[in-house]
């Protein structure tokens, strides 16, 4: 099966956190969901690294499959509207 790669920019602010949890209740069993923090301090190279390779402004922040598709927080429609807890044919 097929997965649906859904990486998550945050900085653990209010906005980040509903995000979060919103995917997180979308997801299905072919979503693969990473969460990556931003914050200065708390982030790992490699997060950095990805953020600059998406061209990702401001948090919150979504790709799906290697694509930013997102900034800001997204509603439920959206998501779906992406393809969130839709599994791949």
């Amino acid at each position: 099966m097929a997965t649906r790669k859904i990486e998550i920019f945050v900085a653990d602010c209010p906005l980040c956190n509903e995000t979060v949890r919103l995917v997180q209740e979308l997801t299905c069993s072919s979503c693969e969901v990473s969460i990556y923090d931003l914050r200065e301090g708390q982030t790992h190279p490699t997060y950095l690294a990805k953020a600059q390779k998406y061209g990702v402004q401001a948090v919150p922040a979504l790709a799906l499959d290697g694509k930013l598709v997102l900034t800001g927080k997204p509603n439920q429609e959206q998501l779906q509207a992406i393809g969130v807890g839709q599994p791949l044919s």
